[in-house]
């Protein structure tokens, strides 16, 4: 009986230092592996050196980029000239191809494809955390017009946006 109560002790005290943290521990539970020297994050607007001059593609971006680091919680945005960390970001290529072909060779489908080169810098410890491309698609009926292509550029920046925080707050 002494040994049931001592291992129900046990089991407890695991949990209370498992769910309710330890303080000084170098791990999280929360799912993100931010070292702890980082608190705060830059993120300039993107270079669009894509080519293609689609209108409003780097503020777009940047804008949802941003909302997408505040929302998420794990960096605090800052200024350039204070943060511990910079994203910075240019659009490399964006196209728009036939995805579907039907019956008579008729386009009903097309795909926007995107890629964007990111460098995540860690200004606290001088070095390049990751250089990396991202790109992503979204999907669109041909018959949808610019509206459908429109909402499939905004589709394929949410895809790449995505991965850009999974990467910069848990490539560690």
């Amino acid at each position: 009986m002494r040994s049931t109560n001592l291992l129900i002790i046990l089991v407890i005290s695991l949990f209370i230092i498992i769910f309710a943290g330890c303080g000084g521990c170098p791990y999280s539970f929360n799912g993100s592996s931010v070292p702890p020297h980082l608190h705060t994050i830059a993120i300039p607007y993107s270079d669009d050196k894509s080519g293609v001059g689609e209108p409003g593609l780097r503020e777009t971006f940047t804008q949802k980029l941003t909302q997408k680091f505040i929302d998420d919680n794990s960096l605090k945005l800052s200024e350039r000239n204070t943060a511990d960390a910079l994203l910075e970001s240019t659009i490399t290529s964006i196209s728009d191809a036939p995805s579907i072909i039907t019956s008579g060779e008729t386009v009903s489908g097309r795909r926007v494809t995107i890629s964007i080169n990111v460098i995540y810098r860690d200004i606290v410890k001088k070095k390049i955390v990751y250089e990396k491309q991202f790109s992503n698609t979204g999907d669109y009926s041909s018959s949808s017009g610019k509206s459908g292509r429109d909402l499939a550029i905004v589709t394929a920046l949410e895809k790449i946006i995505e991965d850009i925080l999974l990467d910069t707050i848990s490539g560690w």
